[in-house]
Parts: C-alpha cells; structure tokens; sequence
C-alpha cells in the first residue's frame, strides 16, 4: 500500500542486521515514533522467540514483550519482559480452577501476580496486564496499538457493524472488557473459532494484530491504520470537513497576541486554583485543531461525556472541565468568574462520580480538579506534576479530540460507561504501581526563575537546584548565555516524553529568556513568559550584579553609581514587586533569595558604589520579608569574593587584583592559573583557608527554597569561608 495517514520506515537492511530482540525493538520504535500510530506510553508489541534454556540448554519459546511503562518509540531491550510461552500458556489452568471466573473477580488481579513465575533468564522487567493478549494470540509477533482511527471506530455506537464494513473479513470484533487474562482467553477463542483473521477490534479501547513475520505484522498494522484513516476522512470531508467539525463553530478564536496576553493573565491564579492538593505545572495548546474544538456548537456535549479509550483518561480524568466563555463579547474579569463557578461544580461532580462508583476496598477519591481546561477563544490548558506530564496530557486529550472527530464523521461518539472508567482509575493494580513510584524530589512540581543564570553563581544555582527536581527558568540580559545553560540542563535531562510529532509546546525542565532587571517592563514580560510556559512560579533567585571599580583617582562616575544601584538594589525591588502581584494571584507559598555580599559590611577602598548597593540589598531583604509576607519568605545569601566561574572577573580584572595586591605572575600565563592564584589569595584571608566556589553558594540557595528552614525569612546567610571582618556587630 501506498501511505497517506502513517509513516512506513521500515529500511530491509536495517532489519536484517538484527537479532530478534533487536527487530522486536527495532519495530517497537517504528511504531511508537508516529503519535497516529499510539500515544505516547500506550499501545505494546512482542515477539516469540526461540532460546536457550539458562538451565537445561534445551530450546524453549520466550515471549518478548513490552514491560510495565516505558514508551514504544524510546523502548530499548531492557524495557521489555522475557517469559516461558509454555508457562504463560499453563497459567490458564490456574486461572480456570478459580472459584469465580469474570472480569472483577480477584482471580483476574491475581494472576498478574503469577506472571513473575514465568519469567524467563531472571529479567527483572514487570509484565504488563496486556501479556496474555500477546501470549494467547497464535501469531509470532503481535502488535497493540491506539491509533486514533481506529479507537474513533471503536467508540462509535455501531462498532461491530463499521468493523465489518470497512474491514470486511479481515478484522474480527470482541466487546469492551478490561484489559487482562479474561481479554486474552476471549481474544484466544475468536482466533481459534475464526483461524483466518490476524487482527480484532477491541471496543472502547484499540486494535490488536499479528503474523508470523515481523516485517508483515508491521505493515498488517499500517495497513489496518490507513484503511480506518481514509474511511474516516471520507466521511468527514462528506459532512463539510473543517467547515462541519464538531457541528460548527460558535466562537472565534482570538488573535495569538491576545491569547498569549489573556492566558498570562489567568494561568497563574488557575495554577493556584488546581494547585490545592498538590501543586501542578501546566502546557497551553492553542493551535488550530484543539482551537477548532473548543470553539465548536459540539464541544460542551462531547467534553461531557469524557474520553473512551482507557489510555486517554488515566491522564486526562473522566472528563474536561469545559468553560462555555465568548471571547467575542466576555472579559478576563468574566472568565475568572466562569472558571471559579466551573472548578467548584468540577469537583462536587468528580466526588459525586467516585462515591457513586467505588468498592469497599477502592484507594481513597484522588485529587478531585481538572487535569484539562477547556477555553473556546484560547484553546486548552492541561497540568500535571512536571511539565513532561503536562504535555502527555495534552497530547492525549488531542488523541481524544480526533477520536471525537471520527467517531462523530462516521456514526456516533460514545465514551466508556463511568463504572468501567471508575474501575479502570482506581484499580487496585494502578494504585500498586502508583505506590510503587519513588518517592518525588524535594523541589519537585516546582518552578524556579533563577535571574543571572546565564554565568557564574546563577548558573551553578540553576543546575543545583534542577538535580531536585525543579523546573529552572534561566533569564539573563543575554539571551544567548540564558539558553545556553538551559541547554545545558536539558541536554542532561532531557526534554521529556510526550514532544515528538504532538506540536506540543517542547520545553522540558528549562527555558531561557532574556530580561533586564532595571526595566520593569521587561520583567513584567519575562513573567509573563514563565506563566505560559509553566503555568506559573514558585521561586525566584536573583544572582544578577555588577561591580564597578574605582577609577584611578578613586571616585567612580556617577553613571556608573547609578548603574550599581539599579542592577544590585532597584533591579531587586521590581523583579519582587512585580513577581509578588503573581504570586498573589496564584496563592501558593513562594520564595525569593536576593544576592548581597560579605561587602556589605565591610568597608574597604575602591569598591564605594559596590558595597553601599550590597548594604542596602541586605536592608532590602530585611524590608521585603515583611512587605511579602506571610506568603512569600525572602532572604539573601552574601557571598564573599567568588572568582572561579565569576562573570565579574574577566581576566583584565582578575590581572588588575593581582597587580594591587602584589601578587606575582606572567603575563603570558594561562587565565585558569591567574584565577587560581586570586581565588587563594583570598580564601587565604578567611578562617577556612579554602577558595569559595559557585557550588559553594548555590548550596545556601538550595537550602533557604526548601522547606529545610521553611520558618527563615528576613535573614542573609553568608558563605564567606569565614571572613571575620564581616561577623555580625
């Protein structure tokens, strides 16, 4: 076939250069790499495989399939389970000598954990719950996939009936059950009673396919997606196309710079309004497809009923919060207003829905607000614990959209009854694996707008405090040094799941922007760009400053005064005035750290403007403590002469000190060693003897944004190495 709605990527070479777990994983990645193939972390795919028996040498058949978790398209060998076929097979004698035999009986939970006695060779990755549909099935190699095509047949009214029409022979049908053994058995059965099909439909959820050659079920699997694609576009394009989606449009989307301007205004305090529980971060999607929807006469239906396919909803809840705002003829004043009445009607209805539907041994109800926002005009809001989770979310309400949208082209949506959604969110099996998550990182759901990141102690603060878990925002009055060390962080850590192929907005744990601190304007911009990233902030770091040496008379121009004060003092006070009216709408506890210096209390020639600017920052800290709280803490870390790593010594500088203070060295002789030499010279004047580092104080701006002495505010802690000049008088 000829491909118009999937990618073919599969390269003969390649394949053929492979082992078989390779291949398996070779075509794992292939599909996984198309979102229209499945989302992201859904769908699995496995392999039977002759091996070597570790303990008796004889040849054995070994399922290869997608452990618990992970991702299709980054999938690597050890993501993947190993299991005796033969045992796995066993198992359904188990399974039968259950007293009870049904898709809610604890004999379905149990036998996951009967799957660790099949493992094969000690590999440590768990099963999934979809390994019996794997094991059960006669192909060799079996594909699971979510491809929004054909879950838009498989949530349409008429399933069986459109299954038989578009596929004919080729595609058998078995109703919604949950994912697990039962699934398995009745897959097994379909596929006993009719020998000469090789995929099935799986209502409510996806599809399942598989042949005996790896290169065939992969092209099985494509060939199925675009069979459902271009049916679906058929019908779609007969009913009016974009023109008709969702019956219409009944809004207008504002204009992008009005968007950006309105969701700056509201993301802050919606951040502090889903934030009670457990705080979240946030992704805007406001691009023409989730657009189209939100503005559509059909979205408040179809946003009620909630998604179908079981992937989508354990992100993006049962449902959206939609808020039926006219952007044409409303103001922010009245969104507000409309979102405030909607999150409390949310919440009443998602605790009305876990009271209605929980068991006596279901988890207890779990946060009860949105993970989706729904706003026709500006598009759609999704949150989660990072910004990875966040995109995810989106990215799987878009999955839910365009099933809506094929659903509704070609028959009727229909979404999962909210019993067998209730069973599917709270099921004893997703709370195990939830409990068995790590424990989260002390700053973790955090975001930190660290200011002079691009060098020095900003940088060095930047990469401390992402190790814990925070989401790092690096501004600087250079742009380029901004992002450099936001690059820097996201090439260690990545940018997470759920970017690729989704148009999602890309950034991971970091950004960089470019502000100037004595220019409120630009700062009130800056914020306002954090806000859209990340839905808001939670602490800033102000590490920006500037010293100006004496001239040779020993005075210092009065530009270069004022410029001292504006970037070590005025600078402060806008980036707090201006960040304390967000942290005021979004209402959750914050942080600000400001920098001083030991100077600010030592008086010494040749640095007047200098350490004057770092007096009144110490003052500042101590005045801004009181004027935030009790929500936000402020104090300041006062570091002493910093010369490694330090924008604030360039090497003329570095020379020029060492020349004042007599200390030798060559001209010629490498920047590192003059460093060096000044950095001991004046560790050597402090009680540690040892050379102060950016390390050094990013360590005390760790410790005052955690709530390691969440009852400090209004205190400058000095790291200084013991400069006893400075002790307090």
């Amino acid at each position: 076939m000829s491909y118009k709605y999937v990618n073919y990527l599969w390269d003969d070479a390649k394949a053929a250069s492979l082992d078989f777990v390779s291949l398996l994983v070779y075509r794992s990645n292939l599909l996984g790499s198309d979102q229209r193939i499945t989302n992201t972390g859904g769908g699995n795919t496995s392999s039977k495989i002759v091996e070597k028996d570790p303990l008796s040498g004889e040849d054995v058949e070994v399922l290869w399939v997608k452990g618990s978790g992970g991702d299709l398209r980054t999938s690597k060998k050890e993501n993947f389970s190993s299991l005796y076929q033969s045992k796995l097979i066993d198992l359904q004698k188990v399974y039968g000598s259950q007293p009870e035999r049904g898709l809610k009986t604890q004999a379905e939970d149990d036998m996951v954990g009967m799957y660790p006695h099949t493992t094969f060779n000690l590999n440590p990755r768990p099963s999934s719950i979809d390994t019996p549909l794997h094991s059960f099935l006669p192909g060799k190699h079996v594909d699971h996939m979510h491809p929004n095509a054909i879950i838009s047949i498989a949530a349409s009214r008429r399933c069986e009936e459109l299954t038989k029409e578009i596929f004919g022979g080729e595609m058998a049908y078995v109703p919604w059950m949950r994912p697990g053994f039962e699934l398995g058995l009745a897959m097994q059965e379909i596929s006993r009673q009719q020998p000469g099909i090789k995929a099935i439909m799986m209502g409510q959820h996806g599809f399942i396919s598989w042949d005996d050659d790896a290169k065939v079920c992969y092209t099985l699997t494509l060939d199925l997606i675009e069979k459902a694609a271009a049916y679906i576009e058929s019908k779609y394009e007969a009913k009016g196309g974009h023109a008709g989606a969702f019956g219409g449009a009944k809004y207008q989307s504002l204009e992008e710079a009005q968007r950006q301007a309105v969701f700056a205004q509201i993301l802050p305090w919606l951040r502090g309004q889903v934030s009670q529980q457990k705080r979240f971060v946030g992704t805007v999607q406001d691009d023409e497809k989730i657009l189209r929807f939100v503005n559509s006469n059909d979205a408040p239906r179809l946003a009620e009923l909630g998604t179908s396919c079981p992937d989508h909803f354990l992100r993006t809840k049962i449902k959206p919060l939609y808020v039926d705002w006219n952007p044409q003829s409303e103001d922010v004043a009245a969104l507000k207003a409309k979102l405030a009445a909607g999150l409390e009607a949310y919440r009443a209805d998602y605790a009305e829905y876990y009271n209605r539907c929980k068991h006596a041994n279901s988890p207890a109800m779990r946060d009860a607000n949105p993970t989706v926002v729904l706003i026709p005009g500006l598009g759609m809001v999704a949150w989660g614990k990072d910004k990875s989770e966040s995109r995810v979310t989106a990215e799987f309400y878009n999955c839910a959209v365009e099933v809506m949208r094929g659903a509704e082209a070609i028959d009727e949506y229909v979404s999962l009854p909210q019993q067998e959604a209730f069973d599917i969110e709270y099921w004893l099996l997703e709370e195990a694996k939830l409990q068995r998550m790590p424990a989260e990182k002390e700053l973790a759901r955090q975001v930190h707008v660290v200011i002079g990141a691009g060098s020095g102690i900003g940088k060095e603060v930047a990469h401390r405090l992402v190790k814990e878990g925070a989401h790092i925002v690096c501004v600087d009055l250079n742009l380029a040094a901004a992002e450099a060390t936001a690059k820097e962080i996201t090439d260690k850590y990545g940018l997470g799941i759920g970017v690729a192929g989704t148009g999602i907005s890309g950034c991971g744990p970091a950004i960089g922007l470019s502000a100037n601190i004595t220019d409120r304007a630009s700062i009130r911009a800056a914020l306002d760009q954090v806000a859209i990233a990340y839905g808001g902030f939670d602490s800033i770091e102000v590490t920006a400053g500037i010293f100006v040496p004496s001239d040779t008379t020993g005075h210092i121009p009065d530009d270069k005064w004022a410029l001292t004060f504006g970037i070590n003092v005025t600078g402060s006070y806008f980036v707090a005035d201006e960040a304390y009216k967000i942290w005021k709408e979004q209402g959750l506890r914050g942080n600000l750290v400001l920098t001083t210096s030991a100077n600010a209390v030592v008086a010494k020639k040749g640095s007047v403007a200098y350490d004057t600017s770092k007096a009144a920052a110490n003052h500042l800290v101590r005045e801004l403590a009181i004027e935030l709280s009790p929500l936000v803490r402020v104090n300041g870390v006062a570091p002493a002469t910093v010369v490694q790593g330090s924008a604030m010594f360039p090497r003329d500088r570095v020379i020029g000190s060492l020349a004042k203070y007599n200390i030798p060295y060559a001209d010629d002789e490498a920047t590192e060693s003059l460093v060096s030499k000044l950095a001991q010279f004046y560790a050597d004047r402090t009680l540690t003897k040892a050379p102060i580092t950016p390390a050094d104080q990013a360590e005390a701006y760790f410790l005052l944004v955690t709530n390691r002495l969440s009852k400090t505010t209004g205190q400058v802690i000095t790291v200084d190495g013991g400069l006893h000049e400075a002790f307090l008088r």
